[in-house]
């Protein structure tokens, strides 16, 4: 049975967790400005001597999204605990395949995932080694059948997704990701390495977990939720971002039902 804590707060579970892995879009900001009482919620934390991740499956490294974040006006101390799937990403591809011709699909502003290595991008994807998957082409941002045509005769090729995220909320509008480009690739037989929550190395990458009680706070069920199911974390869903609408229709229970995963709790908003 999942907890609702929009009475009694988050203050009222803290002391029971040692860590908390804590999502960024759709709990911390939608993209556009700071939820303040999310802000107000890490500062608490820190007060109590407690560690937190601010865990993102944004396809880019740490320091874009920290500069991001300041834009929006997040003080540096809060910052600092930033982790990304684009920062695992480039780990795995600057050990494996930082000297290998790729093909990159997604827009412009990805690019500084792969500065380092940028002269081995390549323009045609049949003659690229991997394809490195960062989200959508911005003249192609909402039909994914543009993407299944391009993918179609490159399913020998292994493709790195740096967003297992199927659509995120920017402010009020729902855009595609990645992770969205992924499946179709998959489901016409491709192989995908993904980086990113749900998978257990981007927990594992961010900071040394072992043996500490975790509560990992998102407002995805596919992601964030099946992630701290796989790794057996305790869970919070935030109720007020992607699953806004079944949430409401459904309630929890049924919504967390479809998408096999198991909340301990639920807010509408992460407040103390």
């Amino acid at each position: 049975m999942t907890k609702n804590l929009d009475k009694d707060g988050f203050s009222s579970i803290v002391d029971n967790y040692e860590l908390f892995y804590v999502d960024l879009w759709g709990v911390v900001h939608n993209g556009v400005s700071l939820h303040q009482e999310a802000i107000n919620v890490l500062n608490e934390i820190s007060k109590k001597k407690k560690d937190y991740i601010l865990l993102t499956n944004a396809p880019r490294p740490n320091h874009s999204v920290k500069s991001f974040l300041e834009k929006l006006g997040m003080d540096k101390e809060i910052r600092d605990h930033v982790f990304t799937s684009g920062e695992a990403a480039l780990n795995y591809l600057k050990k494996n395949l930082s000297d290998k011709p790729f093909f990159h699909l997604g827009p412009p502003r990805d690019f500084d995932l792969f500065v380092n290595f940028k002269e081995n991008k390549l323009d045609n994807i049949k003659n690229c080694n991997y394809i490195l998957c960062t989200g959508l082409f911005d003249d192609h941002d909402k039909d994914l059948k543009y993407y299944k045509s391009l993918l179609e005769e490159n399913l020998e090729k292994k493709m790195i997704c740096t967003n297992p995220d199927l659509i995120v909320d920017r402010g009020n509008k729902r855009e595609l990701c990645a992770g969205s480009v992924a499946m179709v690739f998959e489901k016409m037989g491709g192989d995908v390495i993904y980086f990113g929550k749900p998978y257990p190395e981007v927990y594992n990458q961010s900071i040394d977990n072992k043996n500490k009680k975790i509560l990992s706070i998102g407002d995805n069920l596919n992601t964030d939720i099946k992630g701290a199911n796989l790794l057996n974390f305790d869970s919070l869903i935030i109720s007020n971002g992607i699953h806004k609408n079944e949430i409401h229709e459904k309630g929890i229970e049924k919504t967390s039902k479809s998408y096999e995963a198991i909340c301990n709790y639920i807010q509408s908003e992460l407040k103390w």
